[in-house]
């Protein structure tokens, strides 16, 4: 079976949306830096007089563009959207639409909120995944129910040009947090012993387990042997707890790629050999480790953030 093939047989409410923030699309650093400096009327004077120069490239624009890339060979009927909620103005945001245009990606729906909250749009444009620089619009978008990460400053890397590599960590991220709660809250023994006594029982479903469907449904589009796409589960978790975390994905028919079982060793090397474009945990902790090795994002969600 050809890719176009495999596309054609995608249904079209499969289409996987993904909203990002202006700040995790280009690099803002000076102009945000600005605005925080000297306020929003210096902010707006600048973006306006600096229209038609080009932004560079932010932490996440190699995912979007690799998600765009997906579309390919039936650009006419998309399988990824990526649109884009900024909380510039219409008049500041013309400099991100021309630079969206000079990059070539194929972003036409926005909402420029002029300072507002943008997760107020995320339902209306039926979004999956929300990646913003903004961690309060970020938590926003978690409590409605939306898997969303803050985009950090991090190491980016150009790996694997033909195929998108994403990571998640599993407590909290794929899955409940009831587990991590466990072991933070009774230690190291008493989850193993929990996860022992209950390899059985499925976990629950974290903030990622919708998109992580989403995702393996687009790469049931393609053949196996050469899909666009590749997941990678990279917890702490160590044998017996990893039996648990198998069989629930089983039963919920997703399929992960790589499954890396560190048992508590720094997750930062391991995405790096595995290529991650961008990898999301709930640890500040992790986070501030995974970031100097590979993309990273954030999910304020669960007990580590409390």
């Amino acid at each position: 079976m050809t890719a176009a093939n495999a596309h054609a047989e995608t249904p079209a409410n499969d289409k996987l949306v993904v909203a990002i923030s202006s700040r995790a699309l280009f690099d803002l650093t000076e102009s945000h830096a600005l605005f925080e400096r000297d306020g929003l009327e210096a902010y707006r004077t600048y973006q306006i007089a600096h229209e038609n120069d080009v932004l560079q490239p932010g932490v996440a624009f190699p995912v979007v563009k690799k998600l765009l890339a997906l579309n390919r060979p039936v650009p006419d009927t998309p399988y990824v959207e990526v649109v884009l909620l900024s909380r510039n103005s219409g008049d500041t945001g013309l400099r991100i639409f021309n630079s969206i245009q000079h990059h070539g990606l194929a972003i036409t729906r926005a909402a420029f909120t002029s300072g507002e909250p943008t997760s107020e749009y995320i339902a209306p444009f039926g979004v999956d995944l929300f990646l913003s620089a903004n961690a309060e619009n970020v938590a926003r978008a978690l409590n409605s129910g939306v898997a969303a990460a803050t985009i950090l400053p991090s190491q980016v890397r150009a790996t694997h040009p033909g195929q998108l590599r994403i990571a998640f960590d599993g407590d909290a991220v794929i899955f409940g947090d009831e587990s991590e709660r466990v072991s933070q809250e009774q230690g190291l023994d008493a989850f193993q012993r929990n996860e022992s006594e209950r390899w059985d029982e499925p976990l629950s479903g974290g903030p990622f387990r919708n998109f992580l469907a989403a995702l393996h449904r687009l790469q049931a589009a393609f053949p196996p042997e050469h899909s666009p796409i590749r997941t990678a589960l990279v917890t702490a978790r160590s044998a017996p707890a990893h039996k648990r975390v198998i069989l629930t994905l089983r039963q919920w028919g997703v399929r992960i790629d790589e499954a890396l079982f560190l048992g508590g060793r720094d997750k930062g090397p391991f995405l790096e050999a595995f290529g991650a474009d961008l990898f999301f945990d709930d640890s500040p902790i992790n986070v501030e480790s995974a970031r100097r090795h590979v993309a990273t994002g954030h999910v304020p969600h669960g007990v580590s953030n409390q």
